[in-house]
């Protein structure tokens, strides 16, 4: 007689936001220096205004999340950080958005070195059509850090997870790597010249589930050395990587027309996640939102 197995699997339930956002540590973050200042902010195009009345501080070595629906503002705030608004025609900026208590926006300040000291990885990732070294080294010969380029390159693919993966193809086009890879290059090549602050916007959008995890991994660890601003539609990212989060609607005038976003709530992430003050947030982190 065959016996039959009476043994009963077990469902794992997924973890709510809450649970996962208390999993990492975010006490004392407040306490640090703001890298950030930002203080009464509004940002239009041509007329049309896209955010108002924003105030918040980015804090050091912390990873900093911008969550909310489409259209709320929150890729038009991180490109205040590195002034790639400056760039958009018919973009104006009012308010204050203070780098190290300097006016960010002052006629002394040169863009071209804002970009160097705060770097951004897109949505997309965008390696050049050149080698996996030369991506690498590019910014660092356009600045003229030419001592030890070799060295740079390695340090930096290797800050980005990447140097056991590529260091014996280093000649080879940066086009022929995974989705993951090619982001991962890109953060190394932002690395590269020796940032402050790395700005990223929505960067792993693009990529897999195993691509993401590395990227949010590598959050982690660089957060040790740098200060991270990242855009996400991924409530469960922000939940895992982020130390505080700004959550950011869209308020709509009273003809119904114009539509622009606003602040609603900025907090430690786990606040964020388990207590919101706003009864907005809460709609929005539990999915009841709209």
């Amino acid at each position: 007689m065959v016996t039959m197995s009476t043994h009963t699997s077990t469902t794992i339930e997924p973890m709510s936001l809450a649970e996962i956002a208390k999993e990492h540590g975010d006490a004392g973050v407040t306490n640090r220096e703001a890298v950030f200042q930002v203080k009464d902010l509004a940002v239009s195009y041509s007329g049309h205004v896209a955010i108002r009345n924003v105030g918040l501080d980015v804090f050091k070595n912390a990873v900093t999340a911008f969550i909310g629906p489409s259209g709320c503002g929150k890729s038009t705030l991180i490109r205040c950080f590195n002034r790639m608004n400056d760039l958009v025609p018919g973009a104006k900026i009012e308010g204050d958005v203070l780098y190290h208590a300097k006016d960010l926006y002052a006629d002394d300040v040169d863009p071209v070195e804002v970009r160097r000291r705060i770097g951004m990885v897109f949505q997309k990732p965008n390696p050049f059509p050149k080698s996996i070294y030369d991506n690498i080294a590019f910014g660092p010969r356009v600045l003229g850090f030419r001592d030890d380029l070799s060295g740079r390159v390695e340090r930096a693919l290797k800050q980005a997870a990447l140097w056991d993966e590529v260091k014996d193809r280093l000649k080879e086009s940066a086009l022929g790597l995974s989705g993951g890879q090619q982001q991962r290059l890109c953060i190394a090549r932002c690395l590269a010249v020796e940032p402050d602050v790395i700005l990223m916007d929505e960067p792993a959008s693009a990529l897999d589930p195993i691509s993401t995890t590395r990227i949010e991994d590598l959050m982690h660890e660089l957060k040790r050395e740098y200060t991270i601003v990242i855009v996400t539609h991924n409530m469960q990212q922000a939940a895992r990587v982020a130390d505080m989060t700004a959550f950011f609607s869209v308020e709509v005038d009273a003809d119904g027309g114009r539509r622009n976003g606003i602040l609603v709530e900025y907090d430690l992430t786990t606040k964020i996640f388990t207590t919101p003050a706003d009864k907005r947030t809460e709609d929005y982190v539990t999915g009841r939102f709209g």
